[in-house]
């Protein structure tokens, strides 16, 4: 089992961006906002049994590509937590500072597949740009979207309003693709070819010896 040429990067962004929601939701930064702290932090252990399985299947390039990006992620946590609640001291300047970060990198997540959809309209192939991770994508965005516009919180209105942009592209992108995708390495293959193999010498009927080769049968 492997990861072929899927890309990580979605799950990687989708784990920063879960960490920072997460201490955004804290009463720390935000007080009254649990919701999003309990939500993203459901979703950062999500992220995190993800990013475990590509890292065991994947090849050791990916490997090394996942590690450094999840460290520098975790660098980052650190000092955003240490700034924030060492040289902060209002949670009103809290909710700005750490909700900017939060916006910036939501968005950053939204756009981690676009390099898929580009690569998707130039091959004309959805093969690597699964549909449920598209989906939930979308329904994601219109979800926190409305969520956001009834406690008006533009900081999580904004990227998810995105998000659902792109994730309503991403699913267009699909249902123009689908019919034209070559998921396995079989389908690259005319269907109307048909190939039979037959051992190179065999003993025909009367003690002679008769050759048979790989016939290959073609309709035009």
């Amino acid at each position: 089992m492997r990861t072929e040429d899927f890309s990580p990067l979605p799950y990687i962004a989708a784990a920063q961006n879960c960490m920072l929601w997460v201490f955004y939701g804290r009463p720390c930064a935000k007080p009254n906002n649990i919701l999003v702290a309990t939500v993203n932090g459901v979703g950062l252990f999500l992220e995190i049994i993800y990013l475990t399985i590509y890292f065991i299947y994947t090849r050791e390039k990916q490997r090394l590509y996942v590690l450094k990006f999840m460290a520098v992620e975790l660098v980052l946590m650190v000092i955003v937590v240490t700034v924030t609640l060492t040289c902060v001291h209002t949670h009103t300047k809290r909710t700005l500072i750490v909700g900017i970060l939060a916006c910036i990198f939501n968005a950053y997540m939204y756009a981690s597949p676009l390099s898929v959809m580009t690569r998707s309209i130039q091959t004309r192939s959805v093969k690597y740009m699964p549909f449920y991770l598209s989906l939930a994508g979308f329904l994601n965005g219109l979800c926190w979207m409305a969520y956001a516009l009834i406690k008006l919180d533009f900081f999580i209105a904004v990227p998810n309003g995105l998000g659902a942009l792109v994730g309503a592209v991403q699913l267009i992108l699909y249902g123009c693709y689908y019919n034209s995708t070559m998921w396995y390495e079989d389908d690259q293959k005319p269907k109307s070819e048909v190939q039979l193999q037959a051992p190179a010498s065999t003993i025909a009927p009367g003690g002679g010896s008769s050759e048979f080769h790989s016939i290959t049968m073609s309709s035009k």
